[in-house]
């Protein structure tokens, strides 16, 4: 990897060094895995109201709360688990989240029985391959659009709380259903760039 003072990056990296990281090794590559699929999934509801950078810092303790994210795991917690995790200072303290996040492992093992996958589920989507964008600076990208309006609407009628669109698209971008790099971002070519067939500015 390049050198980490001398690469050009999406302007909303800063000089956090867990920012850079989580940028330069993460952000916008295609996310398969279902267990890294509820992983984010939950990161991305737990950040409504909150910065990236607070979930990124409160991750390992995310993992170490939430059984490594293992949805089978997760969909049989408590109200005495409940009542565990909100006296855990490395996450976000909110009653509303946490039990979004049981609930979600519940309707999550739902989906998968019926499309074999999450992946699957999630990926169709955006036809199974990522939307590649071209943006010229941060202030283009979206918050969201027709794509995770759609998907939105779907998570919340199976059940999925804390799925509004913004919150979905902020997911696409995050597991790599969309590569929102700007073009002068050294990542945005690294993971495809853009050409006339796949650029889908959907």
């Amino acid at each position: 990897m390049e050198n980490v003072a001398t690469v050009n990056r999406c302007a909303w990296v800063g000089s956090d060094l867990l920012y850079r990281e989580y940028h330069d090794q993460e952000w916008g590559v295609p996310v398969h895995d279902d267990r890294l699929l509820f992983e984010f999934l939950t990161l991305e509801g737990a950040q409504a109201g909150l910065s990236w950078i607070t979930i990124l810092r409160k991750r390992d303790a995310y993992r170490a709360a939430f059984a490594g994210f293992d949805p089978e795991l997760v969909a049989r917690f408590d109200q005495a688990r409940v009542a565990e995790l909100l006296t855990n200072a490395g996450i976000v303290r909110n009653r509303l989240k946490v039990e979004s996040a049981i609930t979600n492992a519940r309707v999550f093992l739902k989906v998968q029985e019926e499309y074999g996958s999450f992946d699957a589920y999630m990926w169709r989507f955006v036809d199974g391959r990522p939307i590649r964008n071209a943006w010229r600076s941060i202030k283009e990208v979206p918050a969201s659009t027709q794509v995770s309006d759609a998907m939105s609407r779907d998570l919340k009628k199976r059940g999925f709380r804390f799925v509004g669109t913004t919150i979905c698209y902020a997911h696409m971008q995050a597991v790599g259903m969309v590569n929102d790099h700007t073009v002068d971002c050294f990542r945005w070519q690294e993971l495809g760039g853009c050409c006339d067939e796949g650029s889908r500015q959907e």
